[in-house]
């Protein structure tokens, strides 16, 4: 099978400048090395409010979140992969000021986020938590982000 990744941005909202082709390179880099051969997704950055509404929605937690990611189709034996990843770029510009880093690459960690749990990593289990941050430090750094010094101890 051909190698073919259909990546599109919706950008609803006015905050950030979005930097689409370091999103598309990290989520392309994650999912090639996760072994797929199609991908098909869908970024989304939104604000505040239509987070928390899916956040509600969809998780039943009653505020806005960083990042939510829905896969549709996940055929691994056929490297076969259709979703969604969403990310708040109100959250980003919040906790940008917290890390100490830009708020857009806050909305890149939660891209990079986002496509590793739709890879099958988790960081839900303590002993889960410090893997999926290391990858999330070594996609990033693969973009050119040091992320060395964001979420420390998380």
């Amino acid at each position: 099978m051909e190698t073919k990744f259909q990546i599109e941005l919706v950008d609803e909202q006015t905050l950030l400048k979005i930097d689409f082709e370091r999103m598309k390179r990290v989520v392309t880099k994650i999912f090639a090395d996760a072994g797929y051969k199609k991908v098909t997704l869908e970024i989304a950055v939104v604000e505040a409010e239509p987070m928390h509404e899916m956040n509600v929605q969809f998780l039943g937690h009653d505020y806005p979140t960083d990042v939510l990611a829905f896969p549709m189709e996940d055929d691994k034996k056929r490297g076969i992969f259709e979703g969604n990843i969403v990310v708040c770029s109100d959250v980003a510009a919040d906790l940008a000021k917290d890390y100490h880093w830009p708020p857009e690459d806050e909305l890149l960690l939660y891209v990079t986020h986002g496509a590793l749990h739709l890879v099958g990593y988790d960081d839900h289990a303590m002993e889960d938590a410090p893997v999926m941050h290391a990858k999330e430090r070594e996609y990033l750094a693969y973009v050119d982000v040091d992320a060395s010094h964001s979420r420390e101890g998380e």
